[in-house]
This record gives structure tokens, C-alpha cells and sequence, in this order.
């Protein structure tokens, strides 16, 4: 028997497309991008919010392990960015600048400190123009994967072993085998979506190793052993859940981002609290955030 919960809204902010959780212990803060119009948001523990906005849309934040501000996706390439004293950005690399239409997506640390990064044609999602970029600690660039179409919801197993990743195109998830030089082994269909169930899009890993899936287009966040059972459902009242992480004080908080991007006005008449920021309690924590580079 699975699990049904039902979430409660937390900010009705109706952002274009959520994106991007990332829950920081130390400041007991929930970070996430309102990814098209490049806005950054904050959620803290007591309510209060915080908005920063930059320069071009931005993808995802991505602790640095040395606490010297963050690493982050902005349409056009990876960045320092810092939000204190006052927001600054510094690109690091720009692998997509040179390919038209192509911008950066979703990204995640794994325990050694690596940064996994994917793409996407943001003008034709269909094209496989998708790569998944590897970011080591030493700061050198290298392609992981190819031939993608929209890389989606990088993900660790908590042995740091598995990679879980999405092309939500075509509605399937992989596994892959992390060596310990961080490349990959062969692609393993993990699990395949469609229909009712939508596409895969942001995803988390819980203590247990189980895996938990914003379905686009499906209404639903749902959680899988690694095996890839259906465990327990999040019914959204939206349609597109866009991405989820675990935190809170006990990382037993399941924060969700959701999205109105391609909606039409009668279809977002339907879902006034699209683009909203949902949590749920669950059973099972999560684990604290993999952070970039070595401290």
C-alpha cells in the first residue's frame, strides 16, 4: 500500500517556472529560482522572504564548501555568486555561449564536491542538444553525458555510487555507476513515465535511498524505492510540480516548487496557485546539501 499526502501552500508567489531548492542548514533557508525572469528567492523557517534578482534567468545555487558564497547557473554558464554585502556574479565557465539556444537547467554536488550541470535547447526542447557537465573541485570542465534532451533533476544515491538523471522529453530516468575518477558507467533505465504520471523533472534523495520525483504534468511528487516501486504520493493541486528537496530542522520537510510556464489563461484560471511554493511533512529525512569544492 503506498502512501498519500497532501501538501500545504507556504508562498503564493506565482513564479513562472520554480526551480532549484536547496534547504541551507546553517541558515535554516530554503533557496529557489524563479528560473525564466531571474529571480532568486528565499524562504526562512520563521516565514519571512527575500528576493534577489539577476542579471539573466538563473538555473539553480550550489553551496561552496569553503561558505565563500555560492556556485550557480545562469542561463549563459556557471558563476560565483555572492549575496552579501550585495549580490556579484563572477562566470567561471560559459560552455554553452557558443550554441544557439542552448542554456544551462538543473544541477547538484555530489559528496566528493564535483558539480553535475545539464543543459537544454530552450528553443526546441526536442533537439538532443543536452549535455550533463562534471564541474571538479579543481575547477576543469568535462562532459559527462551527451545527447540529452532536457537533462532534469541530477540526483545521489547516499553511498554516493548512483547517479540518478532525467531527460524529461522522452519521460524516462537513468542510473548510472559514478567511478571513482567521477565518470560514468553505462545508462540504465531506472523508470519510465507518461500519460497520467507526466515527465520527470527536479528530484531528491532521502537517508533511506529512496528517490523522490516532481512529475511535471502529472500532479504529483512521488516518492520510489531505488528499485523504482511507487512508495507514497504527493497529490499537488497544481500541475506542473516542478522540483523538490528535504529540509527543515529534521530534514523531514518535503519543499516543493511548481510552475504556470506554457500554461494558457484558462488552464491557469484552473490552477490559481500555480507557481506556488508547497511543503509536506513525511516520515523519512533527507540528507544535508552536497556542497561544491573542497574546504
Amino acid at each position: 500500500m503506498t502512501t498519500t499526502y497532501t501538501p500545504r501552500l507556504l508562498w503564493q508567489l506565482g513564479a513562472e517556472l520554480g526551480e532549484g531548492p536547496l534547504w541551507l542548514p546553517e541558515q535554516q533557508r530554503l533557496y529557489f529560482v524563479n528560473l525564466i525572469p531571474g529571480v532568486l528567492h528565499a524562504y526562512d523557517a520563521d516565514g519571512s522572504t527575500h528576493s534577489w534578482q539577476l542579471p539573466t534567468s538563473i538555473c539553480w545555487i550550489v553551496p561552496r564548501a569553503d561558505g565563500d558564497g555560492f556556485m550557480a547557473g545562469l542561463k549563459d554558464g556557471i558563476v560565483r555568486l555572492w549575496l552579501e554585502p550585495e549580490l556579484r556574479v563572477q562566470y567561471v565557465h560559459q560552455p554553452v555561449q557558443d550554441r544557439h539556444g542552448v542554456r544551462l537547467n538543473d544541477a547538484k554536488a555530489d559528496a566528493q564536491g564535483r558539480l553535475w550541470a545539464g543543459t537544454l535547447n530552450g528553443n526546441d526542447k526536442s533537439r538532443p542538444d543536452g549535455q550533463l557537465f562534471r564541474l571538479d573541485p579543481d575547477g576543469a570542465l568535462h562532459v559527462a553525458l551527451d545527447d540529452y534532451r532536457i537533462c532534469n533533476g541530477p540526483a545521489f544515491s547516499p553511498d554516493g555510487k548512483t547517479l540518478y538523471h532525467n531527460d524529461s522529453f522522452i519521460d524516462r530516468t537513468f542510473a548510472y555507476d559514478i567511478r571513482g575518477d567521477g565518470t560514468l558507467g553505462e545508462a540504465r533505465l531506472w523508470k519510465t513515465y507518461g500519460g497520467e504520471y507526466g515527465s520527470p523533472d527536479g528530484m531528491t534523495v532521502d537517508s533511506e535511498g529512496c528517490v523522490w520525483v516532481a512529475q511535471w504534468g502529472g500532479s504529483r511528487v512521488c516518492r520510489y524505492s531505488p528499485e523504482g516501486e511507487l512508495l507514497a504520493t504527493v497529490a499537488m493541486p497544481v500541475s506542473q510540480p516542478a522540483s523538490c528537496v528535504l529540509g527543515g530542522p529534521d530534514y523531514k520537510t518535503l519543499f516543493i516548487t511548481t510552475a504556470w510556464e506554457g500554461l494558457s489563461d484558462e488552464q491557469r484560471a484552473r490552477e490559481p496557485l500555480a507557481g506556488g511554493l508547497f511543503a509536506v511533512d513525511v516520515d523519512v529525512p533527507g540528507v544535508p546539501p552536497a556542497r561544491y569544492g573542497r574546504p
